[in-house]
C-alpha cells in the first residue's frame, strides 16, 4: 500500500514515520523536513500521486493570542482557522481519482467538515480521521490510542471506513476501539474529549484552591478517593446525555458551592457555569416541546414528575424545571406520575409524551432490566419524545423522536 502524508510537523512526522513501519510512506511539507524513515517529496504531486491513502495533517490554527498562555475569556470568540486546510485538500484534486482515499486528521469544530472542508475534495473519496495525540508521545500515543475516530458522510461502516480499520490493525501495538460515526460524530468525539480533560484538570485544581484557601485539606487525599470512584465518577456511568442532574443533593450541592467559591475568594466560580447550563439545557428542552405542540396541535405530557423512577422526591427534579419553562412559554402541559398522585385525565386524543423517566438508564448499573412503561394509556397517533433514545424508534401507532440524534427527521 502507497500512502501519502502531508503536514511533517511535530505531530505529522512521528504519525508518519510510525506508519512507515508497515507501509510506503511519501511525506511532503512546504518546510525542509528530513527523515530517515520516510521518503519526503520536495512537491505535493509526489507525495500524493498514484497513492491509496493520502493523510493530511496540516494546522488548523487560533490566533496566538488564544493559546491560553494569557486571559481570553474577555475575548470575541472564534473558530479555527480553516485557510491552510482548505488550500491542502483543494490543491490535492489535481493528482487524485477516486480510487485515492483522502484522510483528514486536523483538529476543526462539530459542522465543519460538512459545512466547509468536504466540497474541498471534489475528485477522491474522504475520511475524516483526527488522531488522540499529544507532544511528547506522538509515536506512542499513535500506535496505542484509546480509540480510533473514523468519519463518514452518514455514520455507517462504509468500505473507506472498514479500508482504514485494516489500515491500522497492523500499525496497533493494543487493541483500540474502532469509533465510526458521522463527520459530525467524529468531530465532536475528538473536540469534547479533549474539553472533557480540561474539564477534569479544572475541578481537580478547584480542589486545590479550595485546599489552600480552607487549610486542612490534602489535596491529594480527596482527588485519590474520587478517582477510586469507579462505580459512578471514573466510568462510563452519567456519560448517558439525557435529563439534566437533578435530586436534592447534586443541584444543591453545586448552588451552596457557589457560595464557597465566593466566601474563599477563588476569584471563579465553575459551579455557576454547571448551573447555567443546566438551567439553559432545561429550556432548550421546554422550546423543543414548545415548538412540536405548535406544531401538532397536541398537548405535551411529561412522563414522570419526581426527579427520578420509583421515587416520590420532587427535590430537585427536573421535570419540574422543564415545566417551569413550558409555563414561560405558554405551553399546555401536564405531568403524569403515578408517585406523585399526577394522574392523566384524558388519553383519548394524540400527545406529546415526553419520557422523563428511564428506568434502564438511571439504575442500569444496579443490573436491572426492568424496562419504563407509560405512566398512562397513549392514544395512536401521539409523538413520543424520548430524550434517552431508548424507545424503540420504529412503533406503527407512534411518532418517535429520538431527542439529541439529529440523524433522523424529526416530525
Amino acid at each position: 500500500m502507497q500512502i501519502g502524508f502531508i503536514g511533517l510537523g511535530k505531530l505529522g512526522l512521528p504519525c508518519a514515520e510510525a506508519m512507515a513501519t508497515q507501509y510506503s510512506v511519501t511525506g511532503y511539507d512546504i518546510y525542509d523536513r528530513t527523515s530517515d524513515t520516510i521518503k519526503i517529496s520536495p512537491t505535493l504531486e509526489g507525495a500524493v500521486k498514484g497513492k491509496d491513502i493520502v493523510f493530511v495533517a496540516v494546522q488548523t490554527p487560533h490566533d496566538p493570542v488564544y493559546d491560553g498562555s494569557q486571559p481570553i475569556t474577555h475575548l470575541v470568540n472564534k473558530d479555527f482557522d480553516y485557510t491552510i486546510v482548505k488550500q491542502v485538500l483543494t490543491d490535492i484534486n489535481q493528482y487524485v481519482g477516486q480510487e485515492t482515499l483522502v484522510v483528514l486528521i486536523s483538529t476543526v469544530l462539530p459542522g465543519t467538515t460538512r459545512t466547509q472542508l468536504r466540497d474541498c475534495v471534489s475528485e477522491a473519496r474522504f475520511v475524516y480521521n483526527p488522531y488522540l495525540i499529544a507532544m511528547g508521545s506522538v509515536a506512542w500515543d499513535m500506535v496505542n490510542p484509546e480509540m480510533v475516530i473514523i468519519g463518514t458522510e452518514d455514520g455507517s461502516e462504509t468500505g473507506d471506513a472498514k479500508e482504514l480499520i485494516n489500515f491500522y490493525k497492523p500499525l496497533m501495538e493494543n487493541d483500540p476501539k474502532y469509533n465510526v460515526g458521522t463527520w459530525d460524530e467524529a468531530e465532536s468525539i475528538k473536540i469534547f474529549y479533549n474539553t472533557f480533560i480540561s474539564t477534569k484538570i479544572g475541578l481537580v485544581n478547584m480542589i486545590q484552591d479550595v485546599a489552600v484557601k480552607n487549610g486542612n485539606i490534602d489535596v491529594d487525599v480527596v482527588t485519590d478517593a474520587l478517582a477510586g470512584s469507579t462505580l459512578r465518577i471514573v466510568s462510563a456511568k452519567y456519560m448517558k446525555a439525557g435529563m439534566g442532574d437533578a435530586g436534592p443533593c447534586h443541584p444543591r450541592d453545586n448552588i451552596a458551592l457557589r457560595w464557597l467559591a465566593e466566601r474563599l475568594d477563588l476569584g471563579y466560580d465553575i459551579f455557576d457555569t454547571v448551573m447555567h447550563a443546566r438551567e439553559k439545557q432545561a429550556e432548550n428542552v421546554a422550546s423543543y416541546l414548545t415548538a412540536l405542540q405548535k406544531k401538532n396541535n397536541m398537548p405535551v405530557l411529561i412522563m414522570g414528575k419526581a426527579y427520578k423512577p420509583d421515587v416520590d422526591i420532587l427535590d430537585g427534579s427536573y421535570s419540574l424545571l422543564i415545566g417551569h419553562y413550558l409555563e414561560k412559554q405558554g405551553t399546555d402541559f401536564a405531568y403524569v406520575d403515578p408517585l406523585t398522585n399526577d394522574i392523566a385525565i384524558d388519553t383519548d386524543q394524540p400527545v406529546i409524551a415526553f419520557l422523563a423517566h428511564n428506568r434502564q438508564v438511571t439504575y442500569g448499573y444496579t443490573g436491572t432490566k426492568k424496562r419504563q412503561e407509560f405512566y398512562c394509556d397513549i392514544a395512536p397517533g401521539s409523538i413520543i419524545v424520548d430524550p434517552w433514545r431508548t424507545y424503540p424508534k420504529i412503533d406503527n401507532n407512534y411518532k418517535v423522536i429520538h431527542y439529541g440524534n439529529t440523524r433522523f427527521k424529526t416530525v
